[in-house]
């Protein structure tokens, strides 16, 4: 009998040790949680600018010059093709060289427009309330934590939209004006050069886009790699 209890008990322990590090897992996810009140930050910020897009499924965020926008869905299992992606103009891309042809399928070309993006999962959202920009977004970091990031380099958040694709916004709008580098970039606009050039594009002569290296992370260690970026400063 006193084996017996011995068990239940050790058993309770476990199971009471592993509740415990799933909650504090939870509660060390800082970027996960503190993205949240950063991107509503960033929506409340830009206004009309974030509208509903029912082509799409989901919510666009536009930039300021309208040339570019982040769209990411409401429902995973309606989303016509992508979950999260960018939307921007082809004509700056082809007039520096592109060949539409010589493009990967992971990059849509379609109505003059370019257009990257990966799809999360087939996930039925549900909603406690109605389905807001903001609600959207946290569902991104409830089912897919993975695809938010933190770009230490910059002090951003980022959404990965895959093949190196990046939406970016700083952790802190008022705090991100002080510094220098980072003064016109409250939003970025990020894009994988390499299949661009690998269908004809002369990186340097993109217009609107900024052809530079960002520091990231590879494998734990700062890696300066090329990409297409597109920032705005929103206030």
């Amino acid at each position: 009998m006193k084996e017996r209890v011995l068990l239940v008990l050790v058993g309770g322990a476990v199971i009471l040790s592993l509740a415990a590090c799933s909650g504090l897992t939870q509660n060390l996810d800082v970027v996960g949680k503190e993205s949240v009140a950063s991107f509503g930050a960033v929506l409340d910020t830009v206004g009309n600018s974030v509208s509903l897009d029912e082509m799409n499924g989901g919510w666009s965020l536009a930039a300021p010059d309208g040339t570019v926008r982040f769209i990411w869905s409401e429902n995973y299992k309606t989303s016509p093709l992508h979950d999260v992606m960018l939307e921007f103009d082809a004509q700056p891309f082809v007039d520096a060289g592109l060949d539409t042809g010589k493009l990967p399928e992971t990059i849509v070309y379609y109505e003059d427009k370019l257009m990257v993006g990966a799809k999360l999962g087939e996930d039925e959202l549900t909603y406690s309330g109605d389905a807001t920009p903001i609600a959207s977004y946290e569902q991104i970091v409830k089912l897919y934590r993975d695809n938010v990031g933190y770009h230490t380099a910059l002090d951003h958040y980022n959404i990965d939209l895959g093949g190196g694709n990046l939406f970016e916004w700083a952790k802190d709008m008022s705090v991100n004006s002080q510094t220098k580098e980072n003064q016109d970039k409250d939003i970025v606009y990020v894009l994988n050069p390499e299949p661009f050039i690998a269908a004809g594009v002369d990186p340097e002569k993109v217009e609107g886009w900024v052809y530079a290296t960002v520091s990231v992370d590879i494998d734990g260690k700062p890696t300066d790699v090329y990409k297409f970026l597109k920032p705005f400063d929103l206030k």
